[in-house]
């Protein structure tokens, strides 16, 4: 049983890797059957969870959608979600000058900016 779970962990590993960019569940069960790869979606649910646990992905966790992930380490970056086929990108750096001023006792520890629109791909079969 050890082999399997460690050929299927594999499998999702490289998954990811090719993406390079944040997937879904659905993404990466789709990319490992359209390789030939036998997953099931529990399969995928489970090693996900282990990949996030031992630190190897981080959760995309956007408005309004499921969870997304991501290989960890990443500089800070932000997201582009494409409204056409659902898919999550990542835009490069920030580039935010973050000068608002919060309320008093306020401390600014994080945040998270997404763009929407349609990605290369949908813009030109559009």
């Amino acid at each position: 049983m050890r082999s399997r779970k460690t050929r299927q962990m594999k499998i999702i590993r490289d998954v990811l890797r090719m993406a390079d960019r944040p997937l879904s569940p659905r993404e990466i069960l789709q990319a490992a059957l359209q390789a030939g790869l036998g997953l099931g979606q529990a399969t995928v649910y489970r090693a996900l969870k282990d990949l996030v646990d031992e630190g190897w992905l981080t959760v995309v966790g956007l408005p309004g959608l499921a969870s997304y992930y991501e290989l960890n380490g990443k500089a800070h970056h932000h997201h582009f979600s494409c409204r056409s086929c659902g898919g999550i990108y990542d835009l490069e750096g920030c580039g935010l000058d973050i000068n608002h001023p919060l309320p008093d006792g306020f401390t600014l520890e994080d945040h998270e900016v997404v763009l929407y629109g349609r990605c290369a791909s949908c813009t030109v079969s559009a």
